[in-house]
Order: structure tokens, then C-alpha cells, then sequence
């Protein structure tokens, strides 16, 4: 797939693609532990006119950081496949347990974010994959800021799991789409700004408030189509 030239190009196409999951059209956001997974999502939502978004940090939980495929695959991918609305368990990270339920509907295009939203076992069921494409460093140091000091402990498990993972089932080589952020007509190639910044650079931007200043660029990722179905 040719890149687009913008946020909104991106959003067209994706809802342009074959399904591949039933009758949705899957979009995987991966990337690194705070690379802005979760604003991309978010904004493309709004472009896809209200397309629903699944984050896996409520598939995920702390004694299973990363082993929650069979999970996601019976209570998400199942039903839609079928067309039926999926009901998943949401997991309360400060609770440490699955305190309520969620519906995903069998929408057009559905977005699934998080790390690992592009793991082999979940490319099958995909449409399309973007990498928010943030060096790990730089992506784990903003997330730190973002998350405080009274989550260092959290962060200092987090990160070698997080290396385990992409070294064992790595996502950006498969991903179709490479997403970077842009603040000022320049490319942002971590998170060396404040993240405070960045982020009300985005709400201004989402919200039409002003400080219009922070974007994307988008690149063309792997050659080819997705796994073979």
C-alpha cells in the first residue's frame, strides 16, 4: 500500500481495505511503551467517524503483561469474525483485577492498540499495521514522565518484559505503515521535549482548540501484503 500524506489520507484508506476479521477491518497500532499509541488511535478515530478502539492495556494485566492472546483471540476476535458484538473482561491496573466488561461492536474498522497489537498470531486477523515508530528510549523515557515516580517500580518490570517481547515476536519489520510524530514542521524523533507539552499540543489539536502544531508523518513500511489468510 502507497503512503498517505496525511492523518486523513491514512484514515480513508484504511476504510477502503478488504475486512479481515469477519466483516471489520482490523487496524493494529503497536509501538514502543509510550511512543502515543493511544493519541493516534484516538485521532484516527474520530477521523473513521467514531470508529470503536480496543486497548490491550485492558486485555493485559500485571501477571500477564504479554500472555493474553488466547484471551483477546475467544472474547474479541472470535465474535467478530462472527459479526457479533465481542464482550471482553477489562482489567483495573490499580485494582489488580477484572472489575467490569466491555462491548466492541463489529464496526467497519475497528482499532486495536498497544504494545503488541502486532504480534504474529494477531497479523492473521489484520487489515492493516501501523508502528508508532519511537525509539525505545526515548518512547519508555516519556512514558516514565507521563506515569510519575510512584510508577517507577512498575516501569523497571515493564521494560526488560517489553525487550523480551519484540525480541522473541518483533512487529515493526511487518508493519505496513511507519507513523511518526511531527511538532512544528519538524519530525520529533523521541521524546526529548516535555511530555506535558507534547500532550496538550495534542488535545489543542484534537479538540480544534488551537496549537495546531503537533502531526504525523507517515512512511511506507514492509513491501507486500499482510500474513497470507
Amino acid at each position: 500500500m502507497p503512503a498517505p500524506s496525511s492523518l486523513d489520507a491514512l484514515a480513508h484508506q484504511l476504510a477502503a481495505l478488504p475486512p479481515s476479521c469477519g466483516p471489520v477491518r482490523l487496524v493494529g497500532v503497536d509501538g514502543h511503551a509510550g511512543s502515543g499509541k493511544t493519541t493516534l488511535a484516538r485521532r484516527l478515530a474520530a477521523l473513521l467517524g467514531g470508529a470503536p478502539v480496543l486497548h490491550l492495556d485492558d486485555v493485559a494485566s500485571h501477571e500477564a503483561l504479554f500472555d493474553w492472546t488466547e484471551r483477546l483471540t475467544e472474547q474479541v476476535l472470535r465474535p467478530l469474525e462472527r459479526g457479533e458484538p465481542a464482550h471482553y473482561e477489562v482489567y483495573d491496573w490499580v485494582a489488580r483485577s477484572r472489575t467490569g466488561r466491555t462491548v466492541l461492536p463489529p464496526a467497519p474498522v475497528v482499532l486495536v492498540e498497544g504494545v503488541g497489537a502486532g504480534r504474529a498470531a494477531l497479523r492473521p486477523y489484520l487489515a492493516c499495521l501501523l508502528w508508532m515508530d519511537m525509539p525505545p528510549g526515548d518512547a519508555w523515557r516519556r512514558g516514565q514522565e507521563r506515569d510519575g515516580p510512584e510508577q517507577a517500580g512498575f516501569w523497571a518490570g515493564w521494560i526488560p518484559a517489553e525487550r523480551a517481547h519484540f525480541a522473541a515476536d518483533p512487529s515493526r519489520p511487518w508493519a505496513d505503515f511507519l507513523v511518526r510524530e511531527v511538532s512544528e514542521g519538524r519530525e520529533v524523533p523521541g521524546g526529548r521535549e516535555a511530555s506535558g507539552a507534547r500532550e496538550k499540543d495534542e488535545a489543542a489539536k484534537d479538540t480544534g482548540d488551537g496549537g495546531d502544531r503537533t502531526g504525523y508523518t507517515v512512511r511506507e513500511g514492509r513491501t507486500g501484503a499482510l500474513d497470507p489468510r
